[in-house]
């Protein structure tokens, strides 16, 4: 079950990240070209958000069963001297759930705005600074703190 957590979270992260990227080009676009906030940019708003939520309920199941998680609350002082326990028991998590919380934010905030102008700012701020999150938080395989594959 573990390993098919960990194969579904590493596809999910494409997902999240191409769902990302896309609404914040789309942001940017209907920002700066002064478009009208569609049907499409609300569904696109909405599903971003939405992928975000299912990767991070796949990421706290993850997160529960993880020998390395379990290894690092249960030796947390020997724990805390690794660089890849600290980064899965405490980093990662903590910097993952603030992206997910940003996203959430700017997508309810984005949601409730009257000018389509201000929908596509609010989008386009929030999101990015969630995907800079995600990206510092994410495992790279070049990353100095924990590295693993691009795919499982």
């Amino acid at each position: 079950m573990y390993q098919t957590l960990l194969i579904c979270h590493s596809f999910l992260r494409w997902l999240l990240l191409n769902s990302l990227l896309y609404a914040i080009f789309r942001a940017y676009k209907g920002y700066s070209s002064k478009l009208v906030f569609s049907k499409i940019d609300n569904s696109i708003r909405h599903w971003a958000a939405t992928i975000a939520h299912i990767q991070l309920i796949f990421g706290i199941l993850i997160y529960i069963q993880s020998p390395i998680v379990k290894y690092f609350w249960k030796n947390f002082s020997e724990g805390i001297q690794n660089p890849e326990t600290v980064f899965f028991g405490l980093l990662h998590i903590f910097l993952m759930l603030t992206a997910i919380v940003l996203i959430t934010v700017g997508s309810a905030l984005a949601k409730r705005k009257k000018a389509d102008n201000d929908k596509f700012k609010t989008m386009l701020l929030w999101f990015s600074i969630a995907l800079i999150i995600i990206f510092i938080a994410i495992p790279w395989p070049f990353s100095p703190l924990a590295n693993r594959p691009y795919f499982r």
